[in-house]
């Protein structure tokens, strides 16, 4: 009787096990037949319903104050027919934040880049939850021509919970989100960041093309403040350690976010050096009663303590109503033209620089499709030429210089009409 138990428990055990291997076949086999291609997806670790083209909540949550996205790519794709595996098209990575009345004018920053880049990009959109709704409405409405040239995410703004309010108020709101992408987007290697108020007048790829001027030790790339220390706001008003001779600004800042999660920095806090994630705060709680441009003034502590972790590209790549407010003082745009325009101080939205707001205008009105030169160039060099009397419109020239070339690229490669 013994002997049939036995051999009735050893049947029973194949079997149970036989089963789980068929199934766990069955279950193998139906998750990886579920598409074939170049995908992108970005998926929570808790499910918010995260993908391409849509808004996504990246609040607080245990037990991270931060919502993690994974960026999951295919290694290649496959030629249709050939069998033939390529490399999938480099992807380059922009990221702006938008809070308050900032929709119009980030959405026209996107439009400049879109409209010149060469390779993909991917947006990184940080917002209020408010402008998730716009932002997804608009961008998807663009002509295919167009939209298939990007990505992008929406994300919620995030700041860690323990000091959230003081984050989000510390200069224009929202504006230090940019502090903490190194730590959100962890599967992102590198990153161009931009204020909502910058405008490309040349692809973003040249730009993105500093990560490879980069020395094992740069982490970063900005533009100086100012070209001359005697009028620079940072070298006769600043209360605290800054970089170099006259500051930086970090209205456009290259990140190589690898390299930014794992170095340690030096300070002037303690003698070892210092995790990102650990000298934010210890930084503004030393500082905070000492800085006037927020975050900004942050990014120059930390780079006055490690100049050899910079690159400094040229003034043309972030060209600001300081460079030519008193007459002009960029020598790069000035023999090359103006590569990215930086209109801080609002003047895209007042008449204190008419030239900077000529120039906001005609990306803002220009449609998609449309001759860009008839529809875009002709309009701004004969609007510019009303803004002689200022010290910045007498170097209007500067302002349709670049624009014209990369206008001439686009109209090459692009169908008229939607």
């Amino acid at each position: 009787m013994r002997r049939y138990i036995r051999a009735l428990l050893l049947c029973t055990v194949f079997a149970v096990f036989s089963g789980l291997y068929v199934y766990s076949k069955l279950f193998n086999t139906d998750v990886s037949a579920g598409g074939h291609g170049a995908r992108r997806a970005f998926i929570p670790l808790r499910g918010t319903g995260g993908r391409r083209g849509s808004a996504v909540r990246a609040g607080p949550q245990k037990p991270h104050w931060y919502n993690r996205y994974i960026m999951r790519q295919s290694g290649g794709v496959e030629d249709a027919g050939s069998g033939v595996r390529r490399r999938p098209e480099p992807t380059m990575h922009l990221a702006v934040v938008a809070c308050g009345e900032r929709l119009e004018e980030t959405l026209t920053m996107i439009k400049s880049a879109v409209l010149f880049s060469v390779k993909r990009l991917y947006l990184h959109v940080f917002a209020e939850d408010q402008l998730h709704a716009s932002f997804v409405g608009t961008l998807e409405s663009w002509p295919d021509s167009f939209r298939s040239r990007f990505n992008y995410t929406v994300y919620s703004i995030s700041f860690p919970s323990e000091n959230a309010g003081e984050w989000k108020k510390l200069f224009k709101p929202c504006a230090s989100q940019r502090l903490f992408l190194p730590l959100i987007l962890k599967d992102i290697d590198s990153i161009v960041y931009v204020d909502s108020d910058i405008l490309f007048l040349q692809p973003v790829d040249g730009l993105w093309d500093f990560l490879s001027q980069f020395s094992p030790s740069q982490l970063a790339a900005m533009s100086p403040e100012h070209e001359e220390p005697r009028i620079a706001w940072y070298s006769r008003f600043a209360r605290h350690p800054f970089y170099g001779r006259t500051g930086i600004n970090s209205g456009v800042m290259l990140m190589n976010m690898t390299r930014m999660r794992s170095t340690f920095f030096k300070n002037d806090m303690t003698r070892v050096g210092l995790r990102w994630e650990e000298l934010l705060m210890p930084l503004l709680q030393k500082y905070k009663l000492n800085i006037t441009w927020g975050d900004q003034d942050l990014l120059n502590i930390i780079f006055h303590h490690n100049p050899e972790f910079l690159l400094e590209f040229p003034c043309k790549w972030n060209y600001r109503p300081d460079h030519c407010i008193y007459g002009s003082n960029c020598a790069s745009a000035e023999e090359d033209g103006i590569y990215v325009l930086h209109g801080n101080r609002g003047v895209y939205h007042d008449y204190k620089q008419p030239a900077f707001r000529a120039v906001y205008e005609a990306i803002k009105k220009y449609s998609f499709g449309s001759d860009p030169v008839a529809s875009l160039l002709d309009p701004l060099t004969e609007e510019l030429l009303k803004t002689t009397h200022t010290y910045c419109g007498k170097s209007n020239a500067l302002f349709t210089k670049r624009l014209a070339l990369s206008l001439e690229n686009i109209n090459r490669k692009t169908p008229h009409g939607r």
